[in-house]
């Protein structure tokens, strides 16, 4: 069983905190991505005074590994209890010794010992800010109850395994483990959640949409909505997707749904989740952001060997590849460079061709029709 313990309260900000490095590997907590976190904001009472907001740390079971086998623990914020948010940090990935390997130059965060003591964040700081600014009134997200899903295992979420990689460099990637565990938390505490938004950043929007179909599993009633920022330019490349999916375990951990009986496993690929996921829930709301030069997907690309390709061409290609299988996706492709602009204050500015994003996201959250946008 998961232990549990109720934190200090928190007093929200009044004006959001920076995110520490907001590249999908930035290492520190969830540094790497700016994973953007949840963040521990405070409802206004009918006084007009702000809420203290409280965090439970929840301390997974034994089979829950960061990737030095240390101790992993999620967050759970309690809000509104009929709309709920799984929230997926991000920060980096690994795949080979060079990658793995621990210390400054790690492109992932391989424990949780510089956690907050009070919240989800690094050295003692709650995260704060973007999408998961829940006192912001021109947030969607707003007053929703919050379980918040750290990310130290390099795997995107979706290990099951352990790997020797040589050198001494042994890495747990116990990712959907850890995850699926949090997952089936947010089902025990909001049993009645009518409204589902699994929001990935980073690293965690990669397989956001795998565990939106996972959250429908647990909430066969509930509207569910993926909202995945800053993977999209992953190609779904056959050898990749084997080899890397091999190192990570992550066939083990993949659902055993109807619709994808007798596919390989190379049918999960990255933008594959999307299409597995769409056909075994019609009605799921898929949606992805994503900026044309993001810089910390230039590296990742360059890194796995598309330094030729054009950041928005990989971007275009994988969307063109999830909707030429019929799936409906609703996609956002701002200027710029930054990497994950929903962890951002600039979120509630971004905009292209006259419309907000955050007024683009509030539709989809809302279940609205909305035009796909794009620079």
């Amino acid at each position: 069983m998961f232990r549990r313990s109720l934190l200090t309260p928190v007093v929200a900000a009044l004006a959001l905190s920076g995110l520490a490095a907001c590249s999908d590997d930035d290492s520190g907590s969830d540094s790497a991505d700016g994973d953007g976190s949840a963040s521990s904001s405070a409802a206004e009472t009918e006084a007009g005074q702000a809420e203290e907001i409280t965090w439970e740390k929840v301390t997974a079971p034994a089979e829950c590994q960061c990737s030095d086998a240390s101790e992993y623990h999620y967050w759970i914020h309690q809000g509104d209890t009929d709309r709920v948010v799984f929230f997926l940090e991000g920060g980096g990935a690994c795949f080979s010794a060079e990658t793995c390997a621990p210390g400054e130059s790690a492109t992932y965060s391989t424990s949780l010992a510089d956690d907050s003591p009070d919240g989800p964040g690094a050295n003692g700081s709650v995260v704060d800010g973007g999408l998961l600014d829940l006192d912001n009134p021109d947030n969607p997200l707003a007053g929703a109850s919050v379980v918040y899903v750290p990310y130290c295992t390099g795997d995107l979420h979706l290990g099951t395994t352990s790997h020797d990689y040589g050198n001494g460099v042994v890495v747990q990637h116990k990712g959907s483990v850890n995850a699926t565990t949090a997952l089936d938390t947010l089902a025990e505490e909001f049993p009645d959640a009518s409204e589902v938004i699994v929001l990935g950043q980073s690293a965690g929007s990669a397989s956001a949409a795998l565990y939106g179909g996972l959250a429908a599993d647990r909430f066969p009633d509930a509207q569910v909505t993926v909202l995945a920022d800053a993977s999209a330019a992953y190609p779904g490349d056959e050898a990749l997707t084997t080899v890397v999916g091999g190192l990570w375990g992550i066939a083990a951990g993949l659902p055993d749904w109807p619709e994808a009986a007798g596919d390989p496993p190379t049918a999960w690929s990255l933008p594959g989740l999307f299409v597995q996921t769409a056909e075994h829930v019609p009605g799921i709301r898929l949606a992805t952001i994503n900026t044309a030069d993001d810089e910390v997907q230039r590296r990742f690309a360059d890194l796995i060997g598309f330094s030729g390709t054009p950041l928005v061409e990989l971007i275009d290609g994988n969307t063109a590849q999830i909707e030429s299988a019929g799936v409906e996706l609703d996609t956002w492709v701002g200027a710029g460079t930054t990497h994950v602009v929903t962890a951002r204050d600039e979120l509630y500015e971004a905009e292209v061709g006259g419309t907000l994003l955050i007024d683009w996201i509030t539709d989809v959250v809302n279940g609205e029709d909305v035009e796909d946008v794009h620079v």
